[in-house]
């Protein structure tokens, strides 16, 4: 009688239903994993009091996928993957979007709605030629009203801020899942869920609906070069053996979702993605699909490209890593394939231009724009140079020429952003680089602003760092210390200079139908090498309201008469003066004037003007 009553059970079966991880449906949840070596897995959590029996899942033939539908499962509930042949057998799925960290440091799963209300479809990503950029880490951009570190609640109030001040797409540091709660997020260990200190997903929905009401486009970092610490680390028990990296001796044995030889290796750590295990770069191209198409964001910028294309070792690239560069071809194509108005950023910082080359060029990575680091260094010694015998202006010019025409907005551009102002790697923020002494000095307002409106006028995305606008001093630290919050107060203290960075915004944005030139690809240095005066003329059309001359004075020394060329004859009008008393009590309010360019032809232009210009300032004029 037993013999037939267990004949005639059902026999399990790998479920129907599509998708990864905990996918809710009507009546209950469908579970799917990927653990090739495990001799078996089951689901557990809340909806079966933990029970490594109850729900065991079944393995989709050879692929090394198992599956199940568990009825009665709900959202909100915890959950984890029994894999017995993992000495710690419960593992937390590699695709969970919710994860609850307890204050025992347990850690487990969350299920999580499939449905979440994401408000996307009214928002326009802006043209790249228009996009403003501001890199932000959410618990430092805004404390909560009890002095603790930010979430996205609390950042909500700060975007109209931001609006306010003409930005219109923020990039935000990486908000996957991470031990602790304390990073700069570049140890992720879950990249599917959203870092629950900060709010977790259901508070990210909210902040990414509140963005694109205000107008403002949100860019994720994401991080797919190395992971941090994790269940997926062995995640279903089998590693490869202790096979030792060649570069400095450490074990690679991280199992199916990692290197298991030379590969392995990144200068944070030996867990680079095997990228060349088709159900790997499955995860992580999922990953950028859910980031893009079901949590509505605009764009991503892929931390270290570098090191998902390559090994490399120091700042010395050891080997090339093929698997990388089909990945990220393929994350670029279907990007352009199904949402190709939404921006992809490499941080690869080789100046290399295959990364922004097209993907129909063999060689071509197919990125939106890249960071440029070459530009950071050339305007930071232009800005922060001890003497203005030692500024190499013609450097500068030289990167400047460099982003015009065919590379024209494929260049990320900065004075600041999280690499560069942490101090321990001989970085800072801008005004304190100037005068490490007093970060509010004269110097340091006229030399941070003046190198401010080289990034806001030549042909490049342009990028901020928090709090820049206002002379935050504050250094952020990446390893080793816990970031200091923005100090907003900061806001009221140099409101002027917040309004400085707002008019060279919008001038950028051609908010008066004057300035079009700014968002256009031309570009022409004039050949000005003395001084330490940098003059270029902007243009997308040219003519009246296009033709833009942006003139920076990199000395310390006030002109009252200038003679410069002109591209056209007649009145040309100051936009905008960087020395104006409305920015600054402190500054000198220089009679820069409008002006006749009616003088004979100079600087390789076909005519001829007089300005007047203060010491490290920066003029804008046009018709």
């Amino acid at each position: 009688m037993s013999s037939n009553a267990s004949a005639s059970a059902p026999r399990p079966m790998p479920s129907s239903k599509p998708g990864m991880g905990a996918i809710p449906y009507d009546g209950g949840v469908t579970f799917r994993v990927w653990a090739k070596f495990a001799s078996s897995v089951s689901a557990v959590g809340d909806f079966n009091g933990w029970n490594p029996t109850a729900n065991p899942m079944v393995q989709d033939g050879e692929s090394g996928y198992w599956s199940t539908d568990v009825p009665g499962a709900k959202v909100g509930q915890g959950y984890k993957f029994f894999i017995p042949s993992n000495p710690n057998a419960y593992r937390i799925d590699p695709y969970a979007s919710s994860i609850k960290q307890g204050s025992d440091g347990s850690i487990e799963g969350l299920i999580a709605s499939k449905d979440i209300q994401y408000e996307g479809g009214g928002f326009s990503t802006p043209s790249w030629n228009e996009t403003i950029l501001y890199e932000l880490h959410i618990p430092t951009f805004s404390t909560q009203p009890d002095g603790s570190r930010g979430t996205f609640q609390s950042a909500l109030s700060k975007l109209q801020d931001l609006a306010d001040l003409g930005i219109n797409a923020i990039e935000i540091m990486p908000l996957g899942e991470f031990a602790g709660i304390t990073s700069t997020g570049y140890n992720d260990g879950y990249i599917f869920a959203v870092e629950d200190t900060y709010g977790g997903p259901d508070q990210f929905r909210d902040f990414v609906n509140r963005a694109h009401a205000v107008g403002i486009a949100v860019i994720i970092d994401v991080v797919y070069n190395h992971l941090g610490e994790t269940d997926l680390w062995q995640f279903d028990g089998w590693n490869p053996g202790n096979n030792s990296c060649p570069f400095d001796g450490t074990i690679t044995n991280g199992g199916i979702y990692f290197y298991g030889d030379y590969r392995a290796h990144t200068d944070f750590a030996h867990s680079r993605f095997d990228m060349g295990r088709t159900e790997v770069c499955n995860y992580i191209a999922d990953n950028a699909r859910r980031w893009l198409q079901d949590r509505f964001c605009d764009g991503l910028r892929l931390d270290s490209v570098v090191n998902i294309r390559a090994v490399q070792v120091g700042s010395q690239i050891r080997a090339d890593l093929p698997d990388g560069k089909n990945l990220l071809r393929r994350i670029n194509w279907e990007v352009q394939s199904t949402q190709a108005w939404k921006l992809t950023i490499a941080e690869d910082l080789q100046s290399n231009d295959e990364i922004t080359a097209p993907l129909d060029d063999p060689n071509g990575y197919g990125f939106s724009a890249q960071w440029n680091d070459s530009f950071y260094w050339s305007i930071r010694n232009a800005a922060t140079a001890s003497d203005d015998n030692s500024r190499n202006i013609p450097g500068l010019a030289y990167n400047i020429v460099q982003l015009g025409g065919w590379a024209a907005f494929k260049s990320v551009i900065y004075t600041e952003n999280h690499d560069h102002c942490d101090a321990g790697s001989g970085g800072g923020r801008m005004p304190v680089l100037v005068t490490p002494s007093q970060y509010d000095s004269w110097y340091a307002k006229k030399r941070s602003t003046l190198a401010a409106a080289v990034i806001l006028t030549v042909p490049a995305m342009p990028m901020l760092f928090e709090g820049q606008q206002f002379l935050e001093p504050a250094q952020f630290p990446n390893y080793g210390s816990d970031p200091a919050p923005v100090n907003w107060y900061l806001s009221g203290q140099f409101a002027g200079i917040n309004n400085l960075y707002r008019d060279l915004i919008h001038l950028r944005r051609n908010w008066f139908n004057n300035t079009r030139g700014l968002q256009g690809a031309n570009v022409h240095v004039l050949p000005v090498s003395f001084d330490n005066m940098l003059i270029y003329h902007r243009w997308n059309q040219g003519g009246p309201g296009d033709d833009v001359i942006v003139v920076c004075n990199f000395g310390n020394q006030n002109y009252t008469s200038y003679t410069i060329g002109f591209p056209q004859g007649g009145m040309w009008h100051v936009r905008f003066n960087s020395d104006a008393g409305i920015y600054d009590e402190f500054f000198g309010n220089w009679n820069s004037f409008d002006t006749m360019a009616d003088g004979p032809p100079l600087n390789e232009m076909p005519c001829s003007g007089n300005i007047g210009i203060s010491a490290y300032s920066c003029i804008i004029l046009s018709q």
